[in-house]
């Protein structure tokens, strides 16, 4: 080997060194310019949103802090924190958070896995692609409370058409708790259960098909390919379904207010709320309690974004 020949790769190991540690450097500056840009992008949007959600925020935060009834407008004091105590140290509020609790994680729970089979349907389909993902979109593109007055109806003790397929003449599915609860969140996973197969589909189809092909040649079986492949794989749009789905199942309110008018201890967090502020008009107490329904939502997101722990960052290639 001659001298020419050692310094001629001696030059190309140093200029593969070098794109090999320019390579990090241009990733983060592509990051750093992305990340710029979405903010940008997003920042009209959230100048809106907080003008149009932060006074009636902060109004609530000071309304709770007065003993405040609209039937008694003269009687307004300030108390404090007065308000949250005796809401936290009510057993209602306690019960409420109980029920909402019950419904939100049967719901989403159940509705993860029909949704997730919605999702497989709607991907591996190839003929009438269109007419099944419009079929399964339905339930979702119906006002909630139009479908909570169906739902109450087709269980009602004398006119309900439930009762008479089967047999349960004389069963009032709105006569108890537990019931009442089965039918509630019944009607919730009929209605929201499309929404996350949505989101589950989009994530579906980022998965790559190379990874799938090259298990399948290895041997690996469907369960293998769902655990090691698939599932790690939609990590970032499981995260975002659940997210979503459990943020807005823990704000219930149509049903619970249709079926059941809060009766047979199916009151829920926003029932309370809206029990406060508009059947008793008192806005100190109720104001109180949107408030800890808030820090609630603010906390159970907190915990999924930490939970999961999913860097979109690195799922695209990115470091």
């Amino acid at each position: 080997m001659n001298l020419t020949t050692v310094r001629s790769r001696a030059r190309l190991a140093g200029g593969t060194h070098s794109a090999t540690s320019a390579a990090p450097a241009a990733r983060t500056d592509r990051s750093r310019h992305e990340r710029r840009l979405g903010l940008l992008l997003a920042a009209p949007s959230f100048v809106v949103m907080v003008a149009v959600t932060a006074y009636p925020l902060l109004y609530a935060v000071v309304l709770s802090l007065y003993r405040y009834r609209l039937t008694d407008p003269a009687g307004k004091e300030f108390i404090g924190l007065e308000n949250y105590v005796t809401v936290l140290r009510d057993p209602i509020w306690w019960a409420d958070v109980a029920t909402t609790a019950i419904i939100t994680l049967v719901s989403v729970a159940v509705e993860l896995v029909l949704g997730f089979a919605f999702a497989w349907v709607m991907y591996k389909v190839l003929r009438g692609r269109s007419l099944v993902r419009t079929g399964i979109l339905i339930p979702y593109g119906i006002v909630t409370v139009v479908s909570a007055f169906v739902w109450r109806y087709a269980f009602q003790l004398d006119s309900g058409f439930v009762n008479q397929w089967f047999g349960l003449a004389e069963f009032n599915w709105f006569g108890g708790r537990w019931s009442s609860l089965f039918v509630i969140t019944l009607s919730e996973i009929w209605k929201t259960t499309p929404f996350i197969s949505l989101l589950l589909l989009a994530g579906l189809v980022q998965v790559p098909g190379e990874l799938l092909e090259a298990a399948t040649v290895d041997g690996a079986t469907a369960r293998q390919r769902l655990q090691k492949v698939i599932l790690p794989n939609m990590k970032a749009a499981i995260m975002v379904a659940l997210l979503f789905r459990t943020l807005d199942a823990w704000r219930i309110f149509d049903n619970p207010y249709v079926m059941t008018g809060g009766a047979n201890n199916t009151e829920t967090l926003s029932f309370l709320a809206y029990r406060q502020n508009v059947s008793l008009v008192n806005l100190g107490a109720g104001s109180a309690v949107s408030v800890l329904l808030f820090l609630t939502v603010v906390l159970i997101a907190f915990v999924f974004i930490k939970g999961f722990r999913t860097d979109l960052g690195q799922m695209k290639g990115q470091r």
